[in-house]
C-alpha cells in the first residue's frame, strides 16, 4: 500500500451522502381542489373564533384600563385606583377578565390580565416574580394538555400572547426597575412598550424620550416585539423596521366621544382643544 495514500476523511466531500434537493413542481394533469384549503381553513376559523391573551403592567395612573378600552372600542376593564379611604395593595395581585367581542362575523375572545400594584411599593425588590411565575404557569398548563395521548379536541389557550409594558412619562430615561423587569419579561412572552400618557409631553420631549429609550433596549439587549426572528423576507424586514423605528409608541388613551367640526371622535378634551385618539396628527398610534 502506498503510504501517501491516505483513505479518504470522514469529512470529506467524496464521503457525504448527497443531500436532498427540493422536488421540482409537479403540474397537476386536471383540477385538484388545493385552492379550497384556504376557504375551508377561513370557515373553521370563523365557527372556532380567535383567541388573544394580553397582559397589562404599569405602576397606578397611568392609564392602562382606558388604554384596553381604547384599543377595542369597548369597556372592557373599568378602573381600579385606589380611593382616599381604600388602602393601596401591598402586594402584586393579578386579574384576569375575559369578554366575546363579535365583529362582521368574526369572534375573539380576549382576556386581558391585570397587575395591580406592580412598581407601586417603596421597595420594589423582585416585585415582577408573581407576573414571571404566572406566565411560565400558563406555558405549563398549556404544554400539560397538549402532550397528552387522549387530549380534549380543544385545549383552553390562557397562554400569555403579549405583553404591552407603559412606561411612565418621565422623559428621562428607563428606570432600573423597567430594566430589570424587561430583561427578563422578553425572554418569555412578546413585549410591547407603550409611553403611557404620552399627551403629557410635548412632540420634542416624547421624540427625544423615545430615543433614550431605544439606546436602554439596545444598550441592556433588550429585544421587544417585534424580535429579528419575525424578519423572514423582504417584505416583513421592511414592515419590523418601521415599526421598531417607532417603538416604544406613544398612547393617548380615551373612552368619551366628543364633537369637533360637526363630527364625534373618540378623545380627550382639554382646556386647549380635544386630544383625538384616531387622529395622526395627535396620537401616532391611532389605528389604520
Amino acid at each position: 500500500m502506498d503510504p501517501l495514500r491516505r483513505s479518504p476523511s470522514p469529512c470529506s466531500s467524496s464521503s457525504r451522502p448527497p443531500s436532498p434537493r427540493t422536488p421540482p413542481p409537479c403540474e397537476a394533469q386536471g383540477y385538484v381542489g388545493i385552492e379550497a384549503v384556504l376557504d375551508q381553513v377561513k370557515i373553521k376559523a370563523m365557527k372556532m373564533g380567535f383567541e388573544f391573551n394580553i397582559m397589562v403592567v404599569g405602576q397606578s395612573g397611568l392609564g392602562k384600563s382606558t388604554m384596553v378600552n381604547t384599543l377595542f372600542r369597548s369597556k372592557m376593564w373599568r378602573s381600579s385606583l385606589p380611593s382616599l379611604g381604600v388602602p393601596t395593595l401591598q402586594t402584586l395581585q393579578l386579574q384576569s377578565m375575559t369578554h366575546v367581542i363579535e365583529e362582521k362575523g368574526v369572534r375573539l375572545k380576549l382576556t386581558v390580565t391585570d397587575t395591580p400594584g406592580f412598581g407601586d411599593q417603596i421597595n420594589n425588590d423582585k416585585c415582577w416574580d408573581p407576573i414571571l411565575g404566572y406566565i411560565k404557569e400558563q406555558y405549563e398548563r398549556y404544554l400539560q394538555e397538549e402532550i397528552l395521548i387522549t387530549r380534549q379536541r380543544h385545549i383552553p389557550d390562557t397562554r400569555v400572547h403579549c405583553c404591552i409594558y407603559f412606561v411612565p412619562p418621565t422623559g428621562h430615561c428607563l428606570r432600573p426597575l423597567d430594566i430589570e423587569f424587561l430583561q427578563r419579561l422578553c425572554r418569555m412572552v412578546n413585549v410591547v412598550p407603550v409611553i403611557a400618557r404620552a399627551d403629557s409631553l410635548t412632540i420634542e420631549e416624547r421624540e427625544a424620550f423615545r430615543l433614550r429609550i431605544q439606546k436602554d433596549l439596545r444598550t441592556h439587549c433588550i429585544e421587544v416585539y417585534p424580535q429579528k426572528c419575525f424578519d423572514e423576507d423582504i417584505n416583513d424586514r421592511l414592515l419590523n423596521s418601521k415599526i421598531r423605528e417607532r417603538i416604544p409608541f406613544a398612547v393617548v388613551g380615551a373612552d368619551r366621544e366628543h364633537l369637533v367640526n360637526g363630527r364625534c371622535v373618540l378623545g380627550r378634551k382639554t382646556k386647549w382643544g380635544v386630544i383625538e385618539v384616531e387622529n395622526m396628527a395627535h396620537s401616532p398610534t391611532s389605528r389604520t
